[in-house]
């Protein structure tokens, strides 16, 4: 079957914004199959996918935890639209992501609510291996550069989106 012809992987993203109105991102350990980084480009916003018949801000806040260990935060919007990206032509072995050509995903912006020592992205939950190593707050527009090159259409509609979210809580 030729990649064009696969599916999307049906995927949440998840901007978490705190009271300065930076968003967390974390730093990737490694590839995942088609989802590579590139030297530089190793951070992004916590994102996964979204199990069948699961909801997906539901999905969202379970992936929020599995890879942050964060449970305080509420919803303050979400893109409402399915955006989509490609990965990268992939030769390696085969991988649970290489039956799909890409990610379709909705992003969902919250607003953390806890205390920064909540955040752990090298903890696992549900039996998953830490994607990350570090983490830190970015003003959202900085995260562009800071992603991989293939997801940066989506990051950038992401920041378009929930720019209204960027600012410090009054």
């Amino acid at each position: 079957m030729s990649v064009s012809a696969l599916p999307y992987r049906h995927n949440v993203g998840i901007a978490l914004f705190n009271a300065e109105g930076r968003v967390l991102i974390a730093r990737r350990i490694g590839d995942d199959g088609p989802e590579i980084i590139s030297p530089g480009h190793a951070w992004q916003m916590p994102q996964g996918g979204i199990d069948p018949d699961e909801d997906p801000e539901a999905a969202a806040r379970r992936e929020l935890w599995e890879e942050t260990n964060v449970t305080t935060a509420r919803v303050m919007g979400c893109t409402n639209a399915w955006m989509h990206y490609d990965f990268p032509a992939y030769t390696g072995p085969p991988h649970r992501l290489s039956t799909f050509k890409g990610q379709q995903q909705i992003w969902y912006a919250l607003r953390f609510l806890g205390e920064d020592s909540e955040i752990d992205v090298t903890r696992t939950h549900n039996g998953a291996e830490p994607e990350f190593d570090a983490w830190r707050w970015e003003p959202l527009d900085a995260v562009i550069d800071l992603v991989v090159p293939f997801k940066r259409d989506i990051y950038r509609s992401v920041a378009a989106a929930f720019q209204r979210f960027a600012q410090a809580d009054a």
